[in-house]
């Protein structure tokens, strides 16, 4: 049996407020851009050189993005990989990778800290499933 895996964890800032969108199916889908930091030696210097991640977030999900996440806030991420690729008006082929998530947690000064937001297993988000999340709250800031 062939077996293969396609998880992200991320935590990271958020680069810039939500962009919402709704498909002509009415499924919501919030996108937002999220820096995460990598030390690099400069010389003699260490320096966190910005690494950005372009993160889908759909349904439900796409709601709780909507009304409390904006530039600045820090998110914890659990989702997959996704490559798109489509052909421009002149036949260029184009292509775009971005992590479609299933899981948030929000971290920080916020008040909502703490505090996960999941899709169910069976939900691959993209595919307009089921809109049904689960909200629990959780102790520890990092969810490992």
């Amino acid at each position: 049996m062939s077996r293969s895996v396609n998880k992200v964890m991320l935590i990271g800032n958020v680069g810039g407020d939500p962009e919402i969108r709704t498909t002509p199916s009415g499924v919501r889908i919030a996108k937002v851009s999220l820096a995460t930091n990598r030390r690099q030696k400069n010389g003699d210097e260490w320096t966190d050189v910005p690494e950005w991640h372009n993160l889908e977030f759909w349904d439900k999900l796409a709601d709780v993005v909507e009304q409390w996440v904006k530039k600045g806030s820090q998110l914890y991420v659990e989702g997959r990989i996704k490559y798109d690729k489509w052909t421009d008006d002149q036949g260029t082929d184009k292509y775009w990778t971005s992590i479609s998530v299933s899981e948030m947690v929000m971290l920080g000064s916020s008040g909502q800290t703490g505090t996960e937001y999941r899709t169910p297993p069976d939900n691959q988000g993209d595919t307009g499933g089921s809109s049904g999340k689960t909200v629990t709250d959780t102790d520890d800031d990092l969810p490992f």
